[in-house]
């Protein structure tokens, strides 16, 4: 009787360490896809602040209209 119930707790053991695992797994695959993310945002920020920054520099050098 008690060894069945360690084989049940060894066996319930084991699942959960597989589960563990697996979850693990998936965790470090979505944080390295996060990463790469961040990464292209990051990217597009920059390129996005180098797009505007021209054009910013050009609407400072127009007058403001008599109507203001």
């Amino acid at each position: 009787m008690i060894n069945d119930e360690l084989v049940n707790l060894e066996t319930k053991v084991a699942y959960q360490e597989d589960t563990i695992q697996t979850l693990n797994d998936a965790l470090c695959q979505q944080q390295r896809q996060i990463d790469k993310l961040e990464a292209k945002m990051n990217h597009l920020l920059k390129k996005i602040r180098e797009f505007e920054e021209p054009a910013l520099a050009e609407n400072s050098n127009e007058e403001i209209p008599p109507h203001y």
